[in-house]
Order: C-alpha cells, then structure tokens, then sequence
C-alpha cells in the first residue's frame, strides 16, 4: 500500500452537511470496463477522432455504434464493485440534514443498479438513446440494444439515432452542470474518486469546493501530474479498496 494510505484516516461523515463525490473511469474499473483515458486506455489503441468525435454523427454514425455498441453489451453483465455500493450506502445513511451529490464522468449507469439516487451524469448515459437532429422532438428514451451492425433511425425525422452520450467537440449537458454548480457552491466535503485531478471538470470542480471552503479530496490510482493546489489530500490506490475504507459515520 502507498505510504499516503497508511496514514489514511476514515473520514467521519456525519460532520458534513453538504457532501459532493465525482467519480471517474477509476471507480468502474474493477467492474471491468476499461477506461478511455490513461494507463491501459482504448485511446492507446483507438483514435478516439475515428470513433467518438461529434462530426462522425454525419460521417459515419456507424462508428460510433460500433464502439459504444459494444459498451452496452458488456455493460450489461458487469458487476458491481465495492466502491459502487458504499457509495450508494453512504447516500442510503445520511441524516436529513445532510446533502450527498454524485457527479459521475461515467456512462455505464452502475452507480445507479448500486441504488445512488442523486446522480448527475455530467457525460450522458450508454442506456438512453436520442436522435442526432437536435431539432427533433424525440425525447432521449431508454434503449439497451448495442445497434453495432444496423444503423438506427429515428421514426419522426428520419436522422439516425446516436447514444445519448458527450462526444468530443461537444458541450456538457447544460442541466447536469448547472446542478454540480449549485451543489458545489455550498459543499463542505469535495472527493473526486478514480479521475485525474489535473484536468476538467475535476480541475474546475474542486476549485469551486476550495472556494466554498470545503474539505478537498482526491483518490485515485496515479498521483496527479502536475499537482492540483485546490486539492488538499491525495490518497494513492484502487477505488474499490479505499473508497470503503475512507466513507463511514463514526470516528475519523
């Protein structure tokens, strides 16, 4: 175990009254889906240029399925991780008083199979499905199938049909980061869990938390390069093992 780990304290979490976590590709790992970024990345081996950027929508929307396609299919038979589930616990335990925010990078939705109620997820979701028209009428709806082999089209306008995810070249979802806004405006509590530090949104996020003269957090599996100054604590390991070690109401 890291050295910082081994001074690790448990953080008590009844002490808080306004607690934000933002989790990243680190906290699924363990459930084996393989991250975008990083160490072992599929951007190591896919240019994300010929697979995720939003002009394929009108190039080749194939490609995207292609790829996200097969990430609904894995997704399906993944497992949850601890990290998950005491996440969810954490929410589960908290007195009246107390907020819990989970802003998730992630698109594969298994904090919420965990039972996270409050999740914003600030990239989109692999399980809903919308049309790439942005004029269209068609709500983003639930949709399991991975479309990898025929492409899907939209009933009402007849523009194909696309996961509802951020590709690159395009905006957060301007609902999701305006409620990470409001949450982080007046949190007392900021741990960013299996994501860089270095880079946005954690960047920009833990910023505001410093601001709001909250308690700064990072956990994750690589030490930040270069260092974030708005985070205050750096704890080096795999999210499944510390998350549940960190994340309890008593002592601390």
């Amino acid at each position: 175990m890291n050295k910082k780990n081994y001074f690790m304290r448990s953080l008590n979490l009844s002490h808080f009254r306004n607690i934000v976590v933002l989790t990243g590709a680190g906290v699924s790992a363990a459930s084996g889906i393989r991250p975008f970024r990083g160490r072992g990345g599929q951007w190591d081996e896919i240019d994300p240029l010929e697979s995720s950027d939003h002009s394929l929508l009108e190039t080749n929307p194939k490609a995207i399925w292609q790829l996200y396609g097969a990430l609904r299919r894995q997704v399906k038979t993944a497992p949850l991780n601890a990290a998950h589930i005491r996440l969810a616990e954490v929410e589960a335990q908290l007195s009246p008083d107390q907020k819990f925010t989970l802003i998730t990078q992630n698109i594969d939705g298994l904090h919420q199979r965990a039972s996270s109620s409050n999740v914003l997820e600030i990239h989109g979701s692999i399980h809903r499905t919308r049309c790439s028209n942005p004029t269209c009428s068609l709500a983003p709806h639930l949709d399991n199938d991975p479309h990898d082999n025929t492409l899907p089209i939209c009933q009402i306008c007849g523009s194909c049909l696309r996961p509802d995810i951020v590709l690159f070249g395009e905006q957060l979802p301007l609902k999701e980061s305006w409620a990470a806004k409001l949450a982080l405006r007046d949190c007392d509590l900021f741990i960013a869990i299996g994501t860089s530090g270095t880079v946005s949104p954690a960047s920009s996020f833990v910023r505001s938390a410093d601001y709001a003269g909250a308690r700064t957090i990072l956990i994750n599996l690589e030490p930040m390069e270069p260092k974030n100054p708005y985070f205050k604590e750096e704890y080096l390991g795999y999210a499944e093992e510390l998350v549940p070690l960190m994340l309890n109401f008593s002592s601390g």
